[in-house]
């Protein structure tokens, strides 16, 4: 049962990518990849065939600092199946990526590991506005002036013998609306409610019948103020156009940025959720992953009605970081020499920034993230955790990229099972 539960909080999130024929295997000599400063760090290469190390063969790495550029490079033969690559030390709290390639009968492969250099205490580069909670409480006010008239239609071929499924829109400011696929047991009864946050991109959405089976009322909310239950061809279409690089829509506007719309259309959905008669009056629920795990931190932020999240290595974290050299989180901004930001953009950045509302929760959550990840790096993701002053469970698996094993996500079942009493 444990593990039918778990593989419900997996829904929307990153599956682990398909294991290749050959595997560059790289780890910290240290067990568990943590330094600290002024440490030596050295990692372990080895080429897998058959479970087996290869012999003779040819690897070339690279050595930086969290999604930098290399500091060092070089091959090295591994005569023994087996080599050590020296990293050197960091002098600061940060990451330090060992990255590694071989080709193999005309493929090539790669691996890493990336050690944590006492990343507890990594601080983010973004700073604090000093009327930040008084901005977001005029658009909290401006939000309650607007009464949520949701439109709920029933999906009647959704539905399961257990489990109705509709689409609900609910409205927003000047008129919008968010929109959103709502699971809810049919049998009579109160249920805790969990309001689900999507990873990036634009796309359908089909509800989440397992966790609604379990006992819950799940609102699986879009972001982009169009319905989610449009042929696929929509959503390619306006990933394309008019929705392509949605996260720097007005972005040098602080007033009127992409993504004030969506963090109320959050605060919109828990609206909605807490205003059923189905609704327990107590346990209110947020999680997701990527874009969903900055969300998910977004809205306990925001809102206090939030009781518990789960948060799955949040986007949108210490996002000006690259400008600093240093590792921001998704989407990347500013990484490009060429992408230069003005003071104006930066200035708005700070209002929208994850780790300026990860300072202001106080619900307790469950925090899952890799070192080895890309797109959400380890370092971005620590300096909006760090900043968490609620009680917080961070679970790290080293060698995680952008997913999680099964473990993690039963993990994650188990701490929300358990913050809702059962």
């Amino acid at each position: 049962m444990a593990m039918l539960l778990s593989l419900a909080l997996a829904v929307t999130l990153n599956a682990q990518p398909p294991q290749r024929y050959i595997r560059v295997q790289v780890a910290a000599e240290n067990p568990d990849w943590h330094y600290s400063q002024g440490e030596k760090i050295k990692f372990d290469v080895s080429v897998i065939k058959n479970n087996s190390p290869l012999e003779n063969v040819e690897i070339r790495y690279e050595i930086s600092e969290d999604m930098m550029p290399a500091r060092s490079s070089g091959t090295l033969t591994l005569r023994n199946g087996t080599g050590t690559i020296d990293g050197g030390t960091m002098d600061k709290p940060g990451f330090l990526r060992c990255r590694v390639w071989t080709t193999y009968d005309g493929n090539e492969y790669e691996g890493m590991a990336t050690a944590g250099v006492d990343s507890q205490d990594i601080q983010p580069t973004v700073q604090d506005p000093a009327d930040f909670e008084e901005f977001w409480d005029r658009a909290k006010a401006q939000l309650a002036e607007v009464p949520v008239a949701p439109i709920v239609t029933l999906l009647p071929d959704q539905c399961t013998a257990t489990v109705d499924v509709y689409q609900v829109s609910l409205l927003l400011p000047y008129n919008a609306r968010v929109y959103g696929i709502l699971t809810k047991p049919k049998a009579e009864g109160k249920y805790p409610v969990m309001l689900q946050v999507p990873g990036a991109g634009i796309r359908p959405y089909y509800g989440d019948l397992n966790t609604a089976e379990q006992g819950f009322i799940v609102l699986q909310m879009g972001i982009h103020g169009i319905p989610v239950n449009l042929p696929t061809h929509v959503y390619a279409d306006l990933s394309r156009g008019a929705l392509s690089n949605y996260m720097r829509i007005k972005i040098e506007d602080k007033d009127n940025y992409y993504f004030k719309r969506v963090y109320l259309g959050c605060i919109r959905g828990i609206d909605y959720l807490t205003s059923l008669p189905e609704f327990d009056g107590e346990n209110v629920i947020v999680r997701g992953g990527s874009q969903g795990g900055a969300l998910s931190i977004v809205t306990a932020g925001l809102d206090d009605r939030i009781t518990a999240l789960a948060a799955n290595y949040p986007a949108l974290s210490d996002m000006a970081g690259h400008h600093y050299d240093r590792a921001g989180g998704w989407p990347h901004m500013f990484r490009d020499d060429n992408d230069n930001p003005s003071s104006a953009m930066l200035e708005t950045l700070a209002y929208y920034d994850v780790v300026n509302f990860a300072r202001r929760v106080r619900a307790p959550g469950i925090y899952v993230f890799g070192y080895n990840d890309m797109t959400c790096p380890p370092t971005s993701v620590c300096a909006a955790l760090n900043m968490i002053p609620a009680p917080k469970e961070i679970v790290v698996a080293e060698e995680l990229g952008h997913w999680q094993y099964p473990e993690q996500n039963a993990k994650s079942w188990e701490f929300l099972m358990k913050a809702i009493g059962r």
